[in-house]
C-alpha cells in the first residue's frame, strides 16, 4: 500500500521545515510527498526543491498562487498511492503516526477514511488534544452524529482511500474548505475508522482561515453546513448539529446583516430542547427560536449584542 502525502506550501519558510522533518522521522514507509509550491513569493520555492533533491520520494510542483483548494487540488494529481493525507506545512506529525495508521488500514482494507487525534492549537491558550476512540462506522450519518462530526472537518487528520477522490475535488475560492470538503467525501466511504494512534499537531496560526475568520469568510462556513443539512434531510431537525449551526447562522447575521438561509426549525419531529447536550446560553437561544424564527432570533441577537457593547 502506497501513501502519498499532499503538502501545500506558501509563505511557510520558517515552519516548512520541521513539517518535512517530522515526516522524514517516520519509519520506512511505502509513501511519496506531494509538495505543492502555490505561488509563496518567500524562500519556500527553493526549499521545497531543495528538500527534492535530499529524498527521492519527495516530488515537487510550482504553480500560481490559486488557494489552499486548488494546492491540494493539484497534489491530488500529483498522487500515486492507494491512500491520500493532508498536512498544512505550518503544522507537523507525532513520530511513527503514520507507520502506525498504515498498519492498522493493511488489518483494515475495508476503512475508507481512518481519522486519527489531533492536537488542536498547539503551542496556544486553547490547546488540547481531540480524540475520537476506537471505532468504525458503516454509515456517514452514524459517524456525522455519534463523533459530532461537523467539529471536526478537518482535511489533516484523516487518511483517505484515493478513489474517494475520483468525483471530489476542494471547492476553490471558498473559505472553510474542509466543512465542504469533508461531507461529500463521506458519501463516498463504505466504512470510516477511527483510532486513538498517532497524533496530528494542528499548530497555533495567527493568520490563518480560522483565526481571521470575518462575516463574509464565515457564510462559506454556514453555506457548507446548511447543504450538508439540506442534502440529508435534517435542515429542520433540532439536534445538536442544528444549534451548533444556528451559532453560525447568528455570528454571519451579525457580521453582514445578510437574510438567513438557515430553515426554521421543525419542532413536531425533534428533540425537546431540555433534551439536547448544548450549554446553557445555546439552550436559552433554541427556547427564543422556538417563540419566533430565525431570521427574529439574528435580529434580537443582534440588538442585544449592540446594547451590551454600548454599556
Amino acid at each position: 500500500m502506497k501513501l502519498s502525502i499532499v503538502i501545500p506550501v506558501y509563505r511557510v519558510e520558517k515552519t516548512l521545515d520541521r513539517c518535512l522533518e517530522s515526516i522524514m522521522r517516520q519509519p520506512p514507509a511505502d509513501c511519496e510527498i506531494c509538495l505543492v509550491d502555490d505561488g509563496s513569493p518567500d524562500r519556500c520555492p527553493a526549499l521545497c526543491d531543495a528538500w527534492a533533491a535530499r529524498d527521492p520520494r519527495i516530488r515537487v510542483t510550482h504553480q500560481a498562487n490559486g488557494g489552499l483548494s486548488a494546492a491540494r487540488n493539484t497534489g491530488i494529481k500529483m498522487a500515486h498511492g492507494d491512500y491520500i493525507t493532508f498536512v498544512d506545512s505550518d503544522d507537523f506529525v507525532g513520530d511513527n503516526t503514520f507507520a502506525v495508521l498504515m498498519a492498522k488500514l493493511g488489518a483494515h482494507p475495508e476503512y475508507d477514511i481512518l481519522e486519527y487525534p489531533i492536537y488542536w492549537h498547539y503551542g496556544g491558550e486553547e490547546q488540547c488534544i481531540m480524540k475520537f476512540g476506537v471505532d468504525e462506522y458503516h454509515s456517514a450519518h452514524d459517524y456525522w452524529q455519534y463523533t459530532r462530526g461537523w467539529t471536526h472537518t478537518f482535511a489533516c487528520n484523516k487518511i483517505y482511500a484515493r478513489r474517494l477522490f475520483d468525483h471530489t475535488k476542494f471547492p476553490e475560492g471558498k473559505y472553510f474548505e474542509d466543512a465542504h470538503t469533508l461531507p461529500a467525501l463521506l458519501k463516498e466511504a463504505k466504512v470510516i475508522g477511527t483510532t486513538e494512534e498517532g497524533i496530528y499537531y494542528y499548530t497555533v496560526n495567527p493568520y490563518g482561515i480560522t483565526a481571521m475568520a470575518d462575516g463574509m469568510r464565515l457564510a462559506d462556513l454556514l453555506e457548507a453546513h446548511v447543504r450538508h443539512l439540506e442534502d440529508t434531510g435534517t435542515a429542520r431537525e433540532v439536534n445538536e448539529y442544528y444549534c451548533d449551526v444556528l451559532n453560525i447562522q447568528l455570528d454571519v447575521y451579525e457580521h453582514t446583516r445578510r437574510s438567513p438561509i438557515l430553515p426554521d426549525p421543525d419542532w413536531k419531529h425533534s428533540k425537546k430542547i431540555r433534551e439536547l447536550d448544548i450549554t446553557r446560553r445555546n439552550r436559552m437561544k433554541m427556547r427564543l427560536l422556538r417563540l419566533t424564527s430565525v431570521k427574529t432570533t439574528c435580529k434580537i441577537n443582534r440588538m442585544l449584542h449592540l446594547m451590551s457593547r454600548n454599556r
